[in-house]
């Protein structure tokens, strides 16, 4: 087996502005708090895997600016000897996102300025030069040259795709949350060429046209079997994964069913929820990566979103598979961890 994980696509500096509740329009509400911390797919799951695992070749792939913003980047991803940035490249302005949490809730609202990591096409990608077995990009709508159209696969996120799996990777794409009809053109046909696809109740929603949301803000258990399907039937070609904070589900490439209801979390454990979702991507992708069972990943991918949340940045709460292990069974969670990784 080809040994490694590849990341590639969004690259943001999220600026973490605690707020005591989200305004009505043209209303105030008072700002408790800023901290500046690392954003985006490649910045999160990189630094995740590579905190998971500090043995897993990680290679980065995106585009940052030529300012602090693009530098601070880089610096951090120095910090993790296991973690190949030689493949970033420099341009323009480094994308960024404003990022409002609420005090009470944990909720967040995102503004985000698109800069250098939109700019992001497959001429970009150097194939001849790139070893590992998965290939994950993120986010579908939010890589500006990625989501035109393409005559030949439907969109250029499509094209590449199709390339990392003819140049031998096992391909994984992430989609961002957003309002609007966008999901019905640009995601499937990228999912023609994606073997693991892992997202949450509202992009699933969307994409599938199936409700899985309650009025009352609890999800609909009952239907994430169908929106799987709905996935594997839009082309998903290995496991189809569905999570949200009270549940998550998937069906594997054999088409079993696999779900789990997340563990609760004491009072006051939340910090924060911004990369919550790439840390469940990162632990299910290193699941697949260990050739962990659809079951024991999905546990995993829990166990790492809730080492997320234990801190107010995107990935400052994971720790190594150890770590997380532990803390995730001190709250009461049951991982099988293969203690050979």
């Amino acid at each position: 087996m080809k040994k490694g994980i590849l990341v590639a696509g969004n690259l943001i500096i999220d600026i973490i502005k605690t707020i005591e509740a989200y305004p009505q329009r043209l209303s105030l509400t008072a700002i408790k708090g800023v901290e500046r911390s690392f954003g985006g797919a490649v910045c999160n799951c990189a630094m995740d895997l590579a905190r998971l695992d500090p043995f897993l070749p990680v290679t980065a792939l995106g585009a940052v600016g030529a300012d602090d913003f693009g530098q601070s980047i880089l610096e951090r991803f120095s910090a993790y000897p296991n973690l190949n940035r030689d493949f970033i490249i420099t341009r323009g302005q480094t994308s960024f996102t404003d990022v409002m949490t609420e005090e009470a809730t944990g909720n967040r609202t995102f503004f985000t300025y698109k800069g250098a990591d939109s700019t992001l096409t497959p001429e970009d990608i150097p194939w001849e030069k790139l070893e590992g077995d998965l290939f994950h990009i993120g986010y579908i709508m939010l890589l500006n040259e990625l989501d035109k159209p393409d005559g030949t696969c439907g969109t250029v996120m499509a094209r590449l795709l199709r390339r990392a799996q003819r140049e031998g990777f096992r391909t994984s794409v992430d989609v961002v949350t957003e309002s609007g009809s966008r999901y019905k053109t640009l995601v499937p046909p990228a999912l023609k060429y994606t073997d693991y696809f892992c997202i949450n109740e509202t992009e699933a929603q969307n994409i599938t046209d199936i409700p899985l949301e309650h009025l009352d803000g609890e999800v609909r258990r009952d239907r994430f079997r169908r929106a799987c399907e709905a996935l594997k039937g839009m082309g998903v070609g290995r496991w189809a994964v569905i999570h949200s904070p009270e549940y998550c589900a998937g069906l594997d490439e054999e088409n079993n069913f696999r779900d789990l209801v997340t563990i609760p979390l004491p009072p006051g454990f939340i910090k924060g929820s911004v990369g919550a979702g790439d840390a469940f991507v990162s632990g299910l992708l290193y699941g697949v990566y260990r050739g962990m069972a659809l079951e024991e990943a999905l546990r995993l991918g829990e166990a790492t979103a809730v080492s997320s949340l234990s801190e107010k940045g995107g990935t400052e709460g994971v720790g190594t598979l150890e770590e997380v292990t532990a803390l995730y069974e001190r709250l009461g969670g049951k991982l099988r961890a293969n203690r050979e990784f």
